[in-house]
């Protein structure tokens, strides 16, 4: 039997016992819900959940350990299970059972449940690649790693593999990305939240934000097609600073432009968040509109700007599609913002792409890269945190 039959099955069941011991609740309080403990619907609830939990809890431990298994054994037990949890609801069903105390137990632990997968899921992750950045250590020196100019992966040896000029590349195009961004997106996010009309408020915040839901595949395009032939015509080559469309530049402004909602949202909601008593106290004691605005709103709402900020700049440094067809690929160090470079996030593709030794250093070194920015990103949302814990102001 498929498995997805089997899950129609165990939803029917539970729908089945909802209705069946709602209706038992009530028949055996000869039809006066007051004399039961909880509410109709807790006692069908509780039917559900013990048929169902019980049911989807196995099948997806089964096809998680065991995903070549007879599925007919699989759905077999879950039918099984799914019918005694049904039972057991039917025959604890009595005017004085605790029915809301039990359906909220269960959903307080499959809440808990779901929290602790998204925790283990994390460590997992970070475990993953310190075991397998502690496989590339030992076949290749750090010192070489995080000290070395120079990018040249080979297999079969003779690679140099510092880390060096994709940190060059990563912080210049993000800095490029956030000097495009944060004036923008502040800018924008001061007039909607201080000088826009509500009519034109509400049509200018979700255009802003309609940046924010375009694939970072269709920015890479637009970086490659229309942004790098028109900085390579219009000022690399008659600077004489480069002849080629993909460059720093290139893949800084378009990213910048991708950031511009982020920057723009958070700080909007950040500057509406300021009371407007203090907005009336600065107006009241003369001050113009720009001055209550320089003197009085951005001060306050300072803190959460810069963790906005700060949360760009870690999403500027993991953005992989833009740089891969805006920036290119070549790892190296210069101030040119009109040659290609490339980010840490490329290279861990590169090397992760293709028919690979994954006891190598070469490929070992995607893990070394991807715990770096990891760390790197982390620090930035860490930074971001304590900002605006120490220093946000608290309003009545």
């Amino acid at each position: 039997m498929p498995v997805s039959w089997t899950l129609l099955i165990v939803l029917a069941l539970a729908v089945a016992g909802y209705l069946a011991t709602r209706s038992r609740a009530i028949a055996l309080a000869s039809g006066d819900i007051r004399r039961l403990h909880s509410r109709p619907s807790y006692y069908g609830w509780n039917a559900a959940l013990l048929t169902a939990l019980p049911a989807l809890f196995l099948i997806a431990l089964w096809r998680f350990f065991q995903p070549g298994a007879d599925t007919l054994l699989v759905s077999a037990a879950a039918l099984v299970l799914a019918a005694a949890g049904l039972g057991f609801a039917l025959s604890r069903t009595a005017p004085g059972f605790r029915a809301r105390n039990a359906v909220e137990s269960m959903v307080k632990g499959l809440l808990i449940l779901c929290s602790s997968i998204a925790i283990l899921t994390t460590a997992g992750i970070v475990l993953s690649m310190l075991f397998e950045t502690g496989h590339f250590f030992r076949q290749y020196p750090w010192q070489e790693y995080f000290f070395g100019t120079t990018w040249s992966p080979r297999f079969g040896g003779g690679s140099q593999l510092g880390i060096l000029p994709l940190v060059w590349g990563t912080l210049y195009i993000s800095v490029i990305a956030l000097a495009v961004s944060v004036p923008i997106g502040l800018f924008a996010a001061i007039y909607m939240s201080e000088y826009a009309s509500p009519r034109l408020r509400g049509i200018a915040k979700p255009a802003i934000e309609v940046l924010a839901g375009i694939p970072t595949i269709v920015y890479g395009l637009f970086a490659l097609i229309t942004v790098g032939p028109l900085l390579r015509d219009w000022f690399a080559q008659p600077l004489g600073l480069g002849s080629s469309g993909s460059s720093v530049m290139t893949a800084g402004l378009v990213m910048g432009i991708m950031l511009i909602p982020f920057v723009s949202s958070l700080s909007d909601d950040i500057i509406n968040a300021v009371p407007q008593s203090l907005r009336d106290g600065a107006l009241g004691l003369g001050s113009t509109h720009s001055e209550t605005i320089r003197n009085v709103v951005l001060p306050a709402a300072l803190p959460g700007i810069v963790g906005a900020v700060l949360l760009a700049a870690s999403r500027a440094i993991g953005e992989t599609m833009i740089v891969v067809m805006g920036a290119g690929a070549a790892a190296q160090m210069g101030l040119n913002p009109f040659e290609a470079m490339t980010t840490i996030t490329v290279k861990i593709v590169s090397q992760l792409t293709g028919d690979t030794d994954f006891a190598a250093p070469e490929t070992l070194v995607a893990f070394a890269l991807g715990l770096t920015l990891f760390v790197v990103t982390l620090g930035l949302n860490i930074i971001a945190l304590y900002v605006v814990r120490k220093y946000r102001e608290q309003y009545e």
